[in-house]
């Protein structure tokens, strides 16, 4: 497609403006866009993987944004170039929670040598999470070598980060109560690295308690002596102490993903991963679509509820209905 040549040139070359119509033309859910979209990432692809992908979570009001814009300087100070991501499914509740963030990224948003994007404001988490995987080819490609993928919303989009990067960073922070009860389990099993923020005035002496609190929970996670348990460190975004600890820890763990298996290895079983996920939600996507299963979801959907009708025999029905429109599934692509 010749048309796209100025825009694989113009991300190439690192322009913004470009970069920020790729992502743009990548997250588009209109048929027309799909082909395109393909080819641009296609065309791409071999100038991304080069960046250190990290992902950020937090409890609610740890300061992950402040952190993010604070670390972003320092990495920028000697040499990276930084772009920022965001997975928000929540935002087609909240009118886009990323903007109040965005603003506390005020250094990083007024710097040449930073990409901040936030997530669609449309979509599931499936939607979402493809969007930002495929913008950070884009920025990768773009020569950004250091890509930050923030969770704005709760719940899948941890899980939904944490597949997508090699390092994924917890931030938490002292006085907010119980803290162990504020974190889920699955969230601290799928961190690579910890930090707790506002370690600075006041607040120095609980965090530190907080992070030992933390180190001896996580080493309750596993019962296997052998296991990498996840450094648990302090850090504070508003003096910067700390935070080149904790942007070392970062390397090290990447380190030590090379020495166990490797880095690529780690992208593959996660392309592999996300190849089924794309089927899974390709699949759902155009189930629902379908015509004829549309004719018949209402009826049977009120025959299952009236318990005349099992669920099994309903599910069977609906899918003998979608195998009808399978020939033209993928025609709109």
């Amino acid at each position: 497609m010749a048309d796209l040549a100025p825009l694989v040139e113009g991300v190439l070359s690192g322009d913004r403006r470009l970069l920020a119509r790729a992502i743009t033309l990548v997250e588009s859910s209109r048929p027309d866009d799909h082909a395109r979209s393909r080819e641009l990432l296609r065309e791409l692809r071999s100038h991304s993987g080069k960046a250190v992908r990290v992902g950020v979570t937090g409890v609610p009001g740890a300061g992950k944004s402040t952190l993010i814009d604070a670390l972003g300087v320092k990495l920028i100070a000697a040499g990276h170039k930084v772009a920022v991501l965001a997975v928000d499914p929540s935002s087609t509740r909240t009118g886009g929670s990323i903007l109040g963030d965005r603003t506390r990224m005020s250094a990083l948003a007024v710097s040449d040598q930073a990409f901040i994007r936030p997530s669609p404001s449309g979509g599931h988490l499936g939607g979402v999470a493809r969007a930002t995987r495929e913008s950070m080819l884009l920025v990768e490609a773009a020569g950004y070598d250091v890509v930050i993928v923030e969770t704005v919303g709760v719940g899948q989009s941890e899980v939904a980060v944490a597949g997508m990067v090699d390092t994924f960073l917890l931030v938490t922070l002292a006085r907010a109560g119980d803290q162990l009860q504020g974190i889920k389990r699955g969230i601290l099993e799928m961190s690579d690295v910890i930090t707790v923020n506002k370690a600075d005035g006041d607040g120095l002496g609980p965090a530190r308690v907080a992070a030992r609190d933390l180190a001896t929970a996580m080493k309750l996670i596993t019962s296997d002596p052998h296991a990498r348990r996840p450094p648990v460190l302090t850090c504070s975004a508003h003096t910067g102490d700390g935070l080149d600890a904790l942007w070392q820890a970062v390397l090290d763990h990447r380190t030590y993903v090379e020495e166990h298996g490797g880095l690529g290895a780690r992208r593959n079983a996660q392309q592999l991963e996300w190849l089924w996920a794309l089927v899974a939600g390709e699949l759902e996507d155009a189930l629902h679509k379908s015509p004829s299963v549309r004719g018949i979801k209402k009826a049977l959907e009120h025959q299952v509820g009236s318990g005349d009708l099992s669920a099994l025999e309903a599910s069977t029905q609906i899918l003998v209905a979608f195998a009808k429109d399978t020939e033209n599934l993928f025609g709109s692509h």
